[in-house]
């Protein structure tokens, strides 16, 4: 009886595979049972009008019942087994992810304190190799960091920590931080701003990470400039990030917010990177309640935007 009440508790299936009503093979498989029921009757009160015999009308319509049902079966179990693969994945990786992120962040801290010398004297060849494998596991931390963030979009667990703060001082720390890299990469970078926009009442460490991952695109697959621009829009803020590069050919525009999904000039410009940037930063907005989107022509550049609620 417990299964049996369990099997019932359709949203709460819906939930466990973190999917909306009209995605989850439970409600679908009711609704397309209401939708037989509904089409058999309306068939049985046809049928006895243009058939004389009952019984003829009783049979066809068993029959008829019988092959939707079957039919709703399938689809649905179809369904669910997608529903069930995709959530075991999703499990999967976070379990993964959390488990190599302790040993990355060892590994880490064990090369800084080499870097440091405080171990003891390291020669100048033993240096630039520590420094490789630094670089690289710092890589590795950011793709496990983005690995544990789509998880946690994927089962619901993306939670706002809202406060108030500015938003300039919040845009000129990230742009601080990637200052180096921009002077490495020749790079000229602009900050356009609305000087009327001063606080704004959102969680500021998921912004940061929208802001950090539109700039971390325009720098990698842009050519010599990258214009950022905000102002009020209404009760928003909107924010657009502008680069020259390599752009989205205009057959791959549909997928660029797909997880994983990286367009072939992408990837002939830049091999590194996980395809997680712009579905995160999408996902994160929708939780603030703003909304996202770009404008790209291919080899002449893209335009990235975003607003949310001031």
């Amino acid at each position: 009886m417990a299964l049996s009440l369990s099997e019932l508790n359709v949203f709460g299936h819906c939930r466990k595979y973190g999917l909306s009503a009209f995605q989850c093979p439970h409600f679908l498989f009711l609704l397309m049972g209401t939708l037989i029921i509904v089409s058999i009757l309306l068939f049985y009160a046809v049928g006895s009008k243009y058939i004389e015999d009952p019984l003829t009308v009783a049979f066809i319509t068993l029959i008829l019942a019988c092959v939707l049902l079957a039919i709703a079966f399938i689809i649905t179990d179809s369904f669910q087994r997608l529903a069930e693969n995709a959530r075991l994945k999703t499990e999967f990786v976070s379990i993964v992810s959390h488990q190599l992120r302790s040993p990355l962040s060892n590994m880490k801290w064990g090369l800084e304190v080499l870097l440091s010398g405080r171990a003891g004297t390291i020669e100048t060849g033993e240096a630039e190799y520590l420094q490789i494998l630094k670089e690289n596991s710092s890589r590795m931390h950011e793709l496990i960091n983005d690995l544990l963030v789509a998880s946690r979009i994927e089962e619901g667990g993306l939670t706002l920590q809202k406060e108030e703060f500015s938003f300039k001082e919040l845009l000129s720390t990230i742009v601080a931080g990637f200052k180096p890299w921009i002077t490495a990469s020749n790079m000229h970078l602009s900050v356009e701003g609305d000087e009327n926009i001063s606080k704004i009442n959102t969680d500021p460490s998921l912004l940061r990470q929208v802001i950090q991952n539109l700039l971390d695109n325009a720098i990698r697959y842009g050519k010599s400039t990258i214009a950022l621009r905000y102002l009020k829009k209404g009760k928003n803020v909107y924010f657009e990030v502008k680069d020259d590069g390599v752009g989205i050919p205009k057959e791959d525009q549909k997928f660029i917010f797909q997880r994983f999904f990286r367009s072939g000039n992408a990837r002939k410009h830049q091999t590194e990177g996980s395809g997680l940037g712009l579905y995160i930063a999408k996902s994160m907005l929708e939780k603030f309640g703003g909304s996202i989107g770009f404008r790209s022509e291919e080899n002449k550049g893209s335009t990235f935007w975003f607003t949310i609620p001031l």
